[in-house]
């Protein structure tokens, strides 16, 4: 199997490449990013380190209000990449492990990133967490990952002219929206509280 993020990265993950590098993220210059309400509204002060504008935030939280091309720089700095769909999909559906853990089977193609049914899975429906969930706080899924369903969307590295596509769905949609045919293009420009991403890796880490 690729090797690929067991969870999504995380503020501290990012906060360690944007100081490397000197990054300041689309969303800081813009003043916000983005959540949607009666369409999409700017959020002054939401950013990667403020993802609801307030002061008091775990390291631990997901990176979101994050540009496709910021994630691509991350990932590459990491010495990875973003997962195109095939990959994405067969890492988050297809259990590929030889010794499978929490109940999983080698060569089973599940629904859910979770499994058969989406239970554990941080959506909209019932759940401990009325928003994006720490990684890795959820339920451990299919080959060992976590929030592959559910949590927030996670870019790609398939593009189609200006839009890059993201799959998994996120805490704000129900389950439908984490299955393999659900992913959803976005414009790759676009920075959101919804949108977060991991990477994979050619050789390893």
């Amino acid at each position: 199997m690729l090797e690929i993020d067991q969870t999504e990265v995380s503020i501290a993950d990012f906060s360690a490449f944007a100081r490397s590098v000197a990054l300041v993220t689309a969303a800081e210059q813009a003043g916000g990013g983005f959540e949607y309400a009666a369409g999409w509204e700017r959020r002054p002060g939401w950013s990667v380190y403020s993802p609801f504008g307030e002061s008091r935030v775990s390291p631990a939280e997901p990176a979101v209000h994050v540009a496709w091309q910021e994630a691509v720089e991350y990932c590459r700095w990491r010495g990875g990449r973003l997962p195109n769909l095939q990959e994405w999909r067969q890492a988050a559906f297809s259990e590929q492990r030889v010794t499978p853990t929490d109940g999983f089977e080698l060569g089973r193609t599940y629904i859910y990133a979770s499994g058969d049914n989406p239970t554990g899975m941080n959506t909209r429906d019932a759940d401990p967490w009325p928003r994006h969930a720490p990684v890795g706080a959820t339920k451990r899924g299919v080959n060992g990952l976590y929030d592959m369903g559910g949590n927030v969307w996670e870019w790609l590295a398939d593009r189609r002219g200006s839009e890059a596509l993201t799959a998994g769905g996120s805490w704000w949609y129900g389950p439908q929206q984490t299955t393999a045919e659900a992913p959803q293009w976005k414009p790759a420009d676009f920075y959101a509280v919804y949108v977060g991403f991991r990477c994979v890796y050619d050789a390893p880490k």
